[in-house]
């Protein structure tokens, strides 16, 4: 294990531990109805898996998201940094209501806020909630209701 003692090399080891840890570990999923859809979404309800989100991944599968669980219901934003595939982001309020939906270029900081207090953020594929005929008023079911 000689190429261990290199400082650097011991260095970018750590980071790289620290920085993909949730990506190691299979996050809690929920069963989201949205209309006469369903989704399977990744649950991201820790300050570090809701600040990982979907960085670093290069794909999501039809039909699957990541779902946001904030501690409280406020105004809440969502932004792209390291994310590199555009997405889509509904809002939704304690009630599971969508309060918005934004689109969100990849690789950017421009934040995205929610349009009222939102309790959870329901990120997809872009264009998906169009392509589904789904706006701002929609009723998400199966929201996990004690954040896990």
């Amino acid at each position: 294990m000689r190429y261990l003692r290199s400082p650097g090399l011991l260095a970018l080891l750590i980071a790289l531990l620290w920085v993909f840890p949730l990506q190691a570990e299979s996050l809690p999923r929920a069963r989201l109805q949205i209309g006469l859809y369903i989704v399977q979404a990744e649950i991201a309800n820790t300050p570090e898996s809701r600040t990982l989100g979907l960085m670093q991944r290069t794909e999501l599968k039809k039909n699957e998201g990541m779902l946001f669980i904030f501690e409280r219901a406020d105004v809440q934003a969502m932004w792209m940094r390291n994310t590199p595939f555009p997405l889509s982001v509904a809002f939704i309020d304690e009630r599971g209501v969508i309060l918005n939906i934004a689109e969100m270029q990849p690789l950017t900081d421009t934040t995205h806020p929610s349009a009222g207090r939102a309790r959870y953020a329901l990120e997809m594929n872009s264009g998906w909630f169009m392509e589904h005929g789904v706006r701002a008023g929609a009723m998400v079911k199966g929201l996990p209701a004690n954040g896990h």
